[in-house]
């Protein structure tokens, strides 16, 4: 009986932390994650990275391209912080690579919204999540 109250316990506190990202400032969450245990920080660094994603989905569509560029270059930068505290910690392994793979199928879907010139940088970014989730990939089942 013990461990199904610690078991509902855990599972609640833990929807409640996940739900309470979402409402955190993005700069709060930067800090979070920066300070986090090694364990933790790769699903925050992901959290930080789909909210960069969302951002500039909003911003080309818009119409702020500049704008759009600079978050698609924060969002492959904490992917890259995602990929390797991921692959030193040996946590969340799995789960950052499914959100690499959704995040470059986006950017994938980003781009063909865009005027040709403006393409590149997010086909350079989709590619470079692609390469990091076959990391990933390679890395879990090396084992």
């Amino acid at each position: 009986m013990r461990s199904w109250i610690t078991a509902i316990l855990f599972a609640l506190t833990f929807s409640l932390w996940a739900y309470g990202a979402h409402d955190v400032p993005l700069d709060e969450l930067i800090a979070r994650a920066q300070s986090a245990h090694p364990g933790d920080q790769p699903a925050l660094y992901i959290e930080i990275a789909e909210r960069e994603l969302k951002a500039a989905d909003q911003l080309y569509g818009d119409g702020h391209i500049e704008e759009g560029h600079a978050r698609v270059k924060d969002l492959v930068t904490y992917s890259d912080r995602a990929h390797d505290t991921a692959a030193s910690s040996g946590k969340r392994i799995k789960n950052t690579e499914i959100a690499l793979r959704r995040m470059a199928a986006r950017l994938r879907d980003m781009k063909r919204s865009l005027t040709a010139d403006d393409q590149a940088p997010l086909q350079t970014a989709a590619d470079h999540l692609e390469t990091l989730r076959a990391n990933l990939l390679s890395h879990l089942f090396a084992k």
